[in-house]
């Protein structure tokens, strides 16, 4: 392999450097959202304080979305990034601030859940976009492995982390770590450029018909269209399951903040192997098979989660950690199609386009699942998750439109077999 094709070259460490700085920020983002969700958990034990507070961590993902996508399109990237990371460790900061004082309130915590949300919807937009501009296309499944094996190292450490630090000491001190991260998150960018793609003349055309182009372009991608909504069904009942799975550790399995910890951890550590896995194996010639096969046995660990009797956590934790190596597979595999079919200029717009649309029923699915789960119990959630799951898989598998992605969307298949 030549110095610019490898995978260290001089090409890929500008991007490694920032990609280490993205890392250590979202160390801390986890260890803050671990710290808040069990602060509301032990606070108040009520299904419906924690789905409001996903509530307000989606909705602006899924209405500011699209608009930042085609904002990040004409922006600079990099300086999306710098101004992102910053403002959402200064809301981090203030709130911190807060606990201190003594003064915080439930409506303090769904605020700057809230902005964080808005914050990350260009952060992730900006990153995502300036991730295949400066990684040659070979690597990009490598990376988004990569990536998922970050997520998955990140929900190992974070969570038994943070169950410890809040032991002994006060949770402003966990919040100012996510501060300290964003520090490094935003150092990188200070002193490596990120190349821009051709945007032509944008002020002529307006935001609203930048994003107009960005859908035109989606909806004429059949395939993945259908994709999307069998996404739009999972994600119906998926979101409300891992939303309140605090309550079912306290309440069906008797556990604290340490067995939260620990479900989360057997997520991460599934999700690390899983894109390990993929990154050497490199999935089937047909990456939407490789996708859909690994989601329909992931499906099998929400299920058999679900049906985990109480006095046997640890199978639970198994079950759990089976369904975060798949989930990477799947996850890793679709998004590399987007990030080889998707033009280098609209990727901003349509890669939040997808999330949003994808998330746009979960608002829906958590509004009714805290009340229903209140009144028939979680684990109810955990066996209809995993059921949606297994015949969004089996569909993905046989419509010949996802069947067939790679020669609808006329990509070259990899190789590996």
């Amino acid at each position: 392999m030549t110095e610019e094709a490898g995978f260290l070259s001089k090409q890929m460490r500008p991007f490694l450097v920032i990609f280490s700085g993205q890392s250590f920020s979202l160390f801390g983002s986890r260890l803050v959202q671990f710290a808040l969700v069990w602060y509301l958990t032990s606070q108040t034990g009520s299904a419906q304080v924690l789905t409001t507070a996903s509530i307000v961590a989606i909705v602006p993902q899924v209405l500011i979305g699209p608009f930042a996508g085609a904002l990040v399109d004409r922006w600079n990237r990099r300086r999306v990034m710098m101004i992102a990371d910053s403002l959402i460790a200064a809301a981090i900061m203030l709130l911190a601030v807060m606990f201190a004082l003594g003064r915080v309130e439930i409506w303090h915590i769904y605020l700057v859940m809230l902005f964080r949300s808005v914050g990350g919807a260009f952060q992730w937009s900006a990153m995502q976009a300036s991730t295949s501009m400066m990684v040659p296309r070979q690597h990009l499944s490598r990376i988004a492995g990569l990536n998922q094996s970050l997520q998955g190292l990140v929900n190992i450490v974070a969570p038994p982390t943070g169950a410890l630090v809040l032991e002994i000491l006060p949770i402003q001190y966990v919040l100012a770590v996510d501060v300290l991260t964003a520090v490094l998150a935003v150092g990188p960018l200070i002193f490596i450029s990120i190349p821009q793609p051709e945007r032509g003349d944008t002020n002529a055309k307006g935001v609203l018909m930048d994003m107009r182009e960005g859908f035109s372009w989606l909806w004429s991608k059949k395939p993945l269209v259908i994709i999307m909504g069998i996404s739009l069904m999972i994600n119906l009942v998926i979101t409300p399951a891992f939303t309140l799975l605090p309550l079912l550790i306290t309440t069906y399995f008797k556990g604290g903040a340490i067995e939260l910890a620990w479900v989360q951890s057997a997520n991460g550590l599934g999700m690390i192997l899983g894109g390990i896995t993929l990154g050497i194996w490199g999935g089937f010639k047909s990456k939407s098979r490789t996708a859909f096969t690994a989601i329909l046995i992931g499906s099998f660990g929400l299920i058999g989660f679900s049906q985990t009797p109480a006095n046997m956590f640890w199978l639970g934790v198994f079950f759990v950690f089976v369904f975060g190596f798949m989930n990477a597979i799947g996850n890793s595999s679709f998004f590399s199609v987007l990030q080889t079919v998707v033009p280098f200029e609209i990727q901003g717009r349509v890669f939040t386009l997808v999330m949003a649309t994808s998330g746009a029923i979960a608002p829906l699915g958590l509004a009714i699942g805290g009340p229903v789960a209140e009144l028939v119990g979680i684990r109810f959630w955990f066996v209809i998750a995993g059921i949606t799951i297994f015949i969004g898989s089996v569909l993905g598998l046989i419509i010949p439109g996802i069947k067939n992605l790679e020669k609808e969307l006329q990509i070259p298949q990899s190789e590996e077999t």
